[in-house]
């Protein structure tokens, strides 16, 4: 779930304001873009929220980040594809690891319902 800036919207968290993780106020229309929000970032750790809704990573090609990432589904479905073939399906409370430069791509979210990511970013 690597981020193109360019293609999403990027909110970013003040510290000290709660969040509810569930909060479904800020989903994207089902024509419109993901929204991204960093939730906290250091030099070592990166969490991040990604509500999608019908979304796929961009078509021209694959995430092959720097970064680990474990990814965990708090809502919704989605499904993650790898550069080897594998499509992984992920539901409300499944979660996985991918290392860095496992390239992938999510290859499917929900059109129906929103799915929320909640993502973190380690070196």
């Amino acid at each position: 779930m690597g981020v193109n800036p360019s293609l999403t919207d990027r909110t970013p968290m003040k510290s000290l304001n709660p969040l509810n993780l569930l909060d479904l106020s800020t989903a994207p229309p089902a024509s419109g873009t993901e929204t991204f929000q960093d939730l906290l970032q250091s030099p070592h750790v990166r969490i991040e929220r990604i509500i999608s809704l019908g979304h796929t990573s961009p078509a021209e090609g694959w995430y092959d980040q720097a970064e680990h990432e474990w990814v965990l589904v708090l809502e919704g479905r989605g499904e993650i594809t790898f550069d080897d073939g594998r499509t992984v399906a992920l539901g409300k409370g499944d979660h996985i690891h991918i290392p860095a430069h496992c390239k992938h791509r999510v290859s499917w979210t929900d059109p129906t319902q929103a799915t929320i990511w909640l993502a973190v970013f380690y070196p």
